[in-house]
């Protein structure tokens, strides 16, 4: 069996990964660690939580530990799709450099640009950003990526889905032809396949699992949800997701539940705590410094639920998670295999869950031909579960007298489906046959329209005689009003003309 001793690793490093209490690579870092300490591309698909973060940093440390970094000209380069990952990558090198004098700085969004500009004017030797702020930071002419020696592109799918990709090809252009490429990512879609195609030379590609394989660590399972109505999907949801946490019991020792959108975060965030579960939520739209907050407390186990959307997907370590619930189904299948990747991580145990609903049939159906074997439906936990009172500004429709739901004003025939009780819908059939009989009925007395201007609204003339319609008589046109002259002001010059 390989162990870090046998990857030709610098001394300082070794005893920083003993200290850290590893002794035995993974196969993601036993495959990438040799060919990147000679110098080669390395192109690296492994599922996520296999170590792939170890896979380029040992390397990288090992490479830099000769050499000196100049003012505004990093020596290498990690890029990362979020602020979260790349602050952990930053805690990766400081774990792993403890006996070097290594130099590093994170430019991520949400901090200083003083800050970061003071570090990069000393010199770092790595530089872990995110492609927004780095292209910032070159934009204002505080940074050169001429001496770049490295460059890491890490979570590169997760790149594409942020639409990241154009920056990196950017980023890539303003780097040294001759740097070393180190290119990770969990599935390889053709547009990934592109980008290596041109900016990597001859790579070695390490593939040790299947893409976008799943953990068999990770127990999975998902519900088949159906709502009652249509407008209490999401409490309903919120009610089945409190069963299925409640039916874990002491097994459910924290856990990630991920959403699709960001308000959802925040409702099911609020919901969870109302009802007495310890939670928050973290998605793009928080303070940065919040976010981090956030994430040390479930961490540190002082948080036991995190409300999170795919910001927190990608890369992130958090080795103690047991449980992953999937709220939403996620649009892309590829988000599946990363979302539950939180769980189950360097050999432990997890357990994944899902709530589908009928409309998330396509994208259910998109997971399981990506992963290539079918999820095990559960039953529901117990009876239906009560759905959340609204406290959430979801609007519900209020009961009249007799029990019936009251329609809004400006909606007459919309959401009878969604409102009406069961037993109404036999009523609504009927009822509808019956409109449709009136209408025609309706139609069927007024006399055909033709095309003279002059004959319009002549078959009104016996209703004008009874005062029911006060519109204008074709006889008694007026000069000049044109041919939509309105009824009130008609009778006006009629009521003249009979005086």
């Amino acid at each position: 069996m390989t162990k870090f001793s046998d990857l030709n690793l610098d001394p300082k490093v070794l005893k920083a990964i003993a200290e850290a209490g590893y002794e035995t690579p993974t196969p993601i870092q036993a495959g990438a660690i040799p060919p990147a300490l000679l110098g080669r591309d390395v192109l690296g698909i492994a599922q996520t939580g296999t170590g792939k973060t170890a896979s380029f940093t040992l390397p990288m440390i090992t490479m830099l530990a000769k050499g000196r970094a100049r003012a505004r000209m990093p020596r290498s380069l990690v890029l990362c799709p979020t602020r979260e990952l790349a602050a952990q990558v930053a805690e990766n090198f400081d774990t792993y450099t403890k006996h070097l004098k290594l130099t590093k700085a994170l430019l991520i969004g949400g901090v200083s640009f003083k800050e970061q500009d003071q570090l990069i004017d000393r010199g770092v030797d790595v530089l872990i950003a995110t492609p927004g702020r780095l292209l910032d930071h070159f934009e204002r002419g505080k940074l050169l990526l001429t001496g770049v020696q490295i460059m890491v592109v890490d979570e590169a799918d997760r790149m594409l889905d942020m639409g990241f990709i154009p920056d990196i090809e950017r980023i890539f252009n303003l780097t040294p032809f001759t740097r070393q490429t180190l290119f990770f990512s969990a599935t390889m879609a053709p547009e990934i396949e592109r980008i290596t195609n041109t900016f990597l030379s001859a790579p070695e590609r390490i593939e040790v699992a299947r893409q976008a394989t799943t953990s068999e660590n990770i127990t999975q399972g998902v519900v088949m949800f159906k709502p009652s109505r249509r407008d209490r999907e999401a409490s309903e949801k919120r009610a089945l997701l409190r069963a299925l946490i409640e039916r874990e019991g002491e097994a459910c020792k924290n856990a990630i539940i991920f959403c699709n959108r960001k308000t959802d975060v925040d409702i099911c965030a609020k919901s969870l705590k109302k009802y007495g579960y310890d939670a928050a939520p973290i998605h793009g739209d928080l303070d940065q410094s919040q976010r981090m907050k956030t994430l040390d407390q479930f961490r540190d186990g002082s948080l036991r639920f995190l409300c999170a959307s795919d910001v927190a997907a990608r890369g992130l370590d958090i080795p103690n998670v047991s449980h992953v619930f999937n709220f939403d189904v996620p649009s892309h299948a590829e988000d599946y295999v990363h979302r539950i990747g939180r769980t189950g991580r360097a050999g432990r145990k997890g357990t994944a869950f899902m709530i589908s609903a009928p409309r998330d049939e396509k994208n259910f159906a998109a997971i399981e031909a990506l992963v290539q074997a079918e999820i095990p439906r559960i039953e529901m936990p117990g009876a239906q579960p009560a759905a959340d009172a609204p406290d959430t500004g979801e609007t519900a429709a209020e009961p009249t007298r007799d029990g019936r739901k009251s329609r809004s004003r400006g909606g007459r025939g919309r959401g009878r489906d969604e409102a009406a009780k069961p037993d109404a819908a036999p009523q609504q059939a009927q009822a509808q046959p019956q409109s449709q009989t009136q209408a025609q009925a309706q139609d069927e007395a007024k006399p055909p329209r033709t095309a003279d201007k002059n004959t319009r609204g002549r078959d009104r003339g016996d209703r004008n005689d009874r005062g029911g319609d006060r519109g204008r008589r074709d006889d008694h046109k007026v000069v000049g009003m044109g041919d939509h002259l309105p009824g009130f002001i008609a009778l006006s010059f009629e009521q003249r003309r009979a005086g």
